[in-house]
């Protein structure tokens, strides 16, 4: 992740666990993921109300989606989180935080939405990441 410039400047509000900037360098290579969801590749959803289980699912299929991409999560510079309702704030945040290099951030952005495309889904979450170029 060191060819990604994280920067929390002091003339922004302190972060809980996001960078405001990621500058990438010339010449790398983005990976989008789409959303995902708490469905394993079999089909079985996680949990249904359950928070922490959804959110792991989630991610672990975030970092099964960049893998495919040829990233990891060391190379993501952008998360979007959009959840259903922000009363797990800190479960989803203590999830994260198991995926990301907690010295050094993604950007991040947290949107609640009035519902997902099931009613069971909690939470969806896409990243962005840059390759060094080879």
């Amino acid at each position: 992740m060191t060819h990604i410039d994280f920067s929390t400047p002091p003339t922004l509000p302190a972060t809980n666990g996001y960078s405001h900037v990621a500058g990438v360098p010339t010449g790398s290579r983005l990976v989008w993921t789409s959303g995902q969801v708490p469905i394993a590749a079999d089909g079985t959803p996680a949990a249904a109300g359950d928070w922490e289980a959804q959110t792991r699912l989630a991610m672990r299929n975030v970092g099964a989606a960049l893998e495919a991409g040829g990233a990891t999560w060391d190379d993501v510079f952008k998360l979007t989180i959009f959840v259903v309702d922000t009363s797990a704030l800190p479960v989803i945040r203590a999830v994260r935080d198991e995926f990301v290099n907690v010295e050094r951030p993604p950007t991040s952005s947290l949107v609640q939405v009035a519902g997902l495309f099931r009613p069971d889904i909690l939470v969806e979450i896409e990243a962005v990441a840059a390759v060094p170029a080879t």
